[in-house]
C-alpha cells in the first residue's frame, strides 16, 4: 500500500534527495522539503531534482532562494501530520 512520505532535508542534501527518487519506486506520495538552506548545486542533486518533478514529487523550501513552492515551517508544521512517514535528513 501506498504511503504519504515527507522528505525533510537540511545538511546531508544529495542523500536526502537520492532516498526521496528511491521512495517514489513504490508508488508512494513523496513531498521534499529542503529546509534552511540553498540547495546545493551539483549534477547528481540536479538529476535528482528534474527526477522527483518528473514522478510526480512535490517539492518544497522555507529559503527564499531556493526556486521551489515557498513554505514556512509554521505551514510545515501544521502539514506534517497528514504524512505516514516523516524521513529527516
Amino acid at each position: 500500500m501506498a504511503k504519504k512520505v515527507a522528505v525533510l532535508i537540511r545538511d546531508n542534501q544529495g542523500e536526502g534527495l537520492r532516498m526521496a527518487v528511491g521512495l517514489t519506486l513504490a508508488d508512494n506520495e513523496v513531498s521534499v522539503f529542503i529546509l534552511d538552506r540553498v540547495l546545493e548545486s551539483d549534477e547528481n542533486n540536479e538529476l535528482n531534482i528534474e527526477t522527483l518533478k518528473d514522478l510526480g514529487a512535490k517539492i518544497f523550501s522555507n529559503h527564499p532562494d531556493n526556486n521551489f513552492e515557498q513554505i514556512t515551517t509554521e505551514e510545515l508544521a501544521r502539514l506534517l501530520p497528514d504524512y505516514d512517514v516523516v524521513i529527516p535528513y
